[in-house]
């Protein structure tokens, strides 16, 4: 059960990240030859007017597949005969889709189950928090230059930002004012910690606040890939730490083992985070400027507009090979960590 849940998770997202590609590709009037759901050896598909709408044996990934894209071609409706502002904008739409998605389903799970506001619930005693004065029921709302709104954000803030000093502001009795914390190392948690708990108390908003939070949720978990990657390449993480196809199947199948017992609204609700998170995480993913993903085409376009000459569609598709073994050796990698992981 959980890996069909996983495979239905993974498809979904991949699906509408293509589908973003395949509707701005039309908006265009580019010819798309075949859109493909999942990879390797083909199962069964329909014919549409002129696009093959196609199913394949491997659940993970897909392509839409368009006139031109790959290699020069004569037709008018061609990927490479439209303006780089089409092809910029065809390209971008693929990550823009994985956003969209999340902020949908954000709004869900808004309206479904709200969210838990930054407010502190416990200080521990004798901790960083203790010692600035932090009390219960205070709200946080900034460190330093971040704007938080979600009791997760302190954590995620702190674990990015270890043993800084914090400029904490926070909300009392309706009056704001800011302190100066400098969170203490725990031995336990091997983590520097501010020392406060909360996040187990949830609100729900009126119709612009489920909004503006599904935007706010968005925003943290793009805020989060982001930072994991700049620690992946400061020393603060390790390969070690990343998670491939293997590892992601795992959390969500556990996942699914925690939240079954509260019921099948605890488990709708936990899928649909779920996706919000690994749609968001897809679509940071492939906006980084790496040959081979979308991000590394979109810098390509960048520089065509700047200097109006294209490139040469030899150097174009050396570059995206580079770019693409370099991918699969990662991913051979981190699926190998994967698998370590669950032998040992």
């Amino acid at each position: 059960m959980n890996i069909i849940i996983a495979i239905l998770i993974f498809s979904f997202i991949i699906i509408f990240h293509e589908f973003g590609h395949f509707i701005v590709a039309k908006m265009c009037d580019v010819r798309v030859n075949e859109f493909m759901v999942g990879l390797g050896p083909r199962l069964f598909g329909i014919k549409g007017k002129e696009t093959d709408f196609s199913v394949h044996l491997l659940p993970f990934g897909g392509a839409c597949v368009m006139e031109g894209e790959e290699s020069d071609s004569d037709d008018d409706r061609s990927f490479q005969k439209k303006t780089v502002w089409q092809r910029f904008m065809i390209v971008f739409a693929g990550p823009l889709f994985n956003f969209i998605l999340a902020f949908v389903l954000a709004v869900v799970m808004m309206i479904g189950i709200g969210y838990a506001p930054a407010k502190i619930e416990k200080v521990i005693d004798n901790s960083a928090a203790f010692d600035a004065g932090l009390k219960a029921d205070d709200e946080i709302v900034k460190l330093n230059n971040y704007n938080v709104h979600f009791y997760d954000e302190i954590r995620y803030y702190t674990l990015f930002h270890p043993g800084e000093k914090i400029n904490v502001t926070y909300v009392r009795d309706g009056k704001k004012d800011t302190v100066k914390v400098t969170p203490k190392y725990d031995k336990e948690t091997k983590r520097y910690m501010l020392g406060v708990a909360g996040g187990t108390k949830v609100a729900k908003g009126n119709p612009i606040q489920v909004v503006s939070h599904a935007c706010y949720q968005v925003k943290e978990l793009i805020y989060v890939t982001l930072m994991s990657l700049k620690m992946l390449f400061t020393g603060g993480l390790s390969v070690n730490d990343m998670s491939g196809p293997v590892g992601i199947v795992k959390v969500i199948g556990d996942s699914y083992d925690q939240t079954i017992t509260y019921g099948v609204f605890a488990v709708v609700m936990q899928m649909i985070y779920m996706v919000v998170l690994l749609s968001a995480n897809l679509g940071v993913m492939n906006l980084l400027p790496i040959p081979a993903l979308d991000g590394g085409r979109l810098v390509l376009y960048i520089w065509e507009m700047i200097t109006r000459k294209k490139p040469s569609e030899k150097f174009e598709m050396t570059l995206n090979y580079a770019g693409f073994v370099i991918l699969m050796a990662l991913m051979v990698l981190v699926m190998g960590n994967d698998i370590r992981k669950l032998i040992m």
